[in-house]
């Protein structure tokens, strides 16, 4: 039997997107929409008929498809996508295994709608992450989040990242000599990963006053941290793919269970060790207080202060949660939007002239960067944020309704209702940004007229992510040192395919061709 297309209408019910002209098709009562989203409507074989239906169901590799992710080749869910917002330009539905309805927004004023909420993050797939990172920022929800997060703030105050921009210059030059290095002997280059060490590194050094040369050192502790995140992204990606991987007594049973808890350890074992050598070079000093009073606190610090002053509630546990959080957070999203932006700054390269002669004109020949330099380079910010609309690091969050919901046009869910807030769908969305395919940094000139809530990089409300500042700065440290040192050209024997893992990823990583400046 032919597979049907997904996407496609089936009695009636399934698949139906919202359109400003589709008002019979949209539903727009609670009751309506609690009907849809009830769970296990029928028997399990009417949920697995809908599932074929719909195309759900893949019968050459035998899972049950996620939501909008799956039901399709790896690397073809964002062309999918694409074409669903065309067709329905403010949301659409999406069946999990058949029987719980997922919405996916991509309307800035539907964004805007959620964001002012405080809605808890889906359980669902969330949960998947919870043996990784535990309960910290990202997962938490509710007075525990609220807690943690008011504790967390004073770490990313304007004062305290100042002084890191010149930290973020020491690792990028560090990662820009391997390069000048490997180039000698192939001009090509796959940036991804070493770009993962770079931010890696910085993270270490920003965060948790921690030295290191995890780029150099091919057998350090920090290299096997990054191979652990990697192969726990792929698990993670494949475990959302597959139906049979939803039942954890089932997962931690098969190979990729007993892989990704393994990947978990070695993760934790990183963590660990950087919690302990802090703890013990804290406990080293005879006045805490004074410490605390004569030295502005990083984010490390903050957490072990806080646990052994017995200042809050939180536990070691949380602690080391908090810590494995941000390790991921603040390194691999960082990673993701270096290397897209070079990649975009790579492919057109009329944009990546004109940035290096601003950024020529104003740094000479970078042996210095200061915090006071990254506001003054508008046209490379144009294009660093052009590029994040192309590619954000962070293609979307999920939310669970804590109570109905009515949108600006009308249409209202009702509570319980699983969203997910597409950041990739909504940059691509072509009501919000015409020609969304075309790079175009002009789109962020000053002046320029959008939407508040079109443009979510870092997320947006009171759950946008924390460490925002930081991100954009240590961006614009690499892409400036970067095209100071190299003119960079896409490979053309190896194009990227985008791949929304946990970040925005690539199938086949980001190959660029890079010329040493003289």
């Amino acid at each position: 039997m032919p597979r049907p297309t997904p996407g496609t209408s089936v009695g009636g019910t399934l698949d139906r997107g919202f359109s400003p002209s589709d008002q019979l098709q949209a539903p727009r009562t609670h009751a309506s929409f609690a009907r849809a989203g009830r769970s296990h409507r029928g028997t399990w074989e009417d949920v697995f008929a809908r599932a074929i239906a719909t195309g759900a169901w893949d019968c050459r590799v035998g899972y049950l498809s996620l939501s909008w992710a799956t039901g399709f080749q790896m690397g073809q869910e964002l062309q999918q996508l694409q074409k669903w917002v065309e067709k329905f330009p403010c949301a659409c539905p999406r069946w999990l295994w058949g029987s719980r309805v997922t919405i996916i927004i991509y309307d800035p004023d539907y964004m805007k709608v959620v964001l002012a909420r405080s809605d808890p993050k889906t359980y669902g797939w969330y949960r998947f992450l919870a043996p990784w990172i535990g309960y910290g920022l990202l997962l938490v929800n509710g007075q525990t989040w609220l807690q943690h997060r008011r504790m967390l703030t004073p770490a990313f105050r304007y004062d305290i990242l100042k002084p890191y921009i010149g930290l973020m210059a020491d690792s990028v030059q560090v990662m820009l000599d391997k390069w000048e290095e490997l180039i000698s002997q192939d001009s090509h280059l796959e940036i991804f990963e070493h770009i993962s060490l770079m931010t890696l590194d910085t993270i270490m050094k920003c965060a948790f006053s921690q030295q290191s040369s995890i780029q150099m050192d091919r057998k350090s502790q920090s290299q096997s941290y990054i191979q652990a995140i990697r192969d726990v992204k792929n698990l993670f990606y494949s475990r959302v793919r597959n139906f049979f991987y939803q039942n954890d007594i089932i997962y931690w049973l098969t190979p990729d269970g007993l892989r990704s808890k393994r990947a978990c350890q070695i993760a934790h074992q990183h963590t660990d060790q950087v919690i302990k050598l802090r703890k013990a070079h804290l406990q080293g000093e005879e006045d805490l207080e004074e410490v605390r009073r004569k030295r502005k606190l990083d984010f490390l610090d903050i957490l072990l202060f806080a646990r052994m002053k017995n200042e809050s509630s939180l536990t070691d546990k949380d602690m080391r949660a908090e810590v494995d959080t941000f390790m991921f957070g603040g390194h691999d999203t960082t990673a993701s939007g270096i290397s897209w932006t070079l990649y975009a700054l790579a492919t057109h390269t009329e944009h990546q002239q004109r940035c290096r002669k601003e950024i020529q004109s104003l740094l000479g020949d970078g042996a210095s960067i200061t915090w006071d330099h990254l506001d003054q380079m508008p046209y490379t910010t144009m294009c660093i944020k052009e590029a994040l609309r192309l590619y954000p690091p962070v293609p979307n969050v999920g939310r669970e309704l804590s109570k109905p919901i009515t949108f600006p046009d009308g249409r209202s869910l009702p509570r319980g209702i699983h969203v997910s807030l597409n950041f990739y769908a909504l940059h691509h969305n072509p009501k919000v940004w015409p020609n969304p395919e075309v790079f175009d940094p002009s789109r962020f000139a000053p002046g320029s007229d959008s939407h508040s809530h079109a443009f979510l990089p870092f997320s947006g409300g009171s759950r946008n992510c924390i460490g925002k500042h930081f991100a954009m700065k240590e961006l614009k440290v690499a892409v400036a040192l970067t095209l100071l040192r190299f003119e960079l050209a896409a490979d053309p024997r190896q194009a990227p395919i985008p791949l929304p893992k946990i970040v925005l990823d690539s199938k086949n990583g980001i190959h660029l061709k890079l010329r040493k400046l003289l």
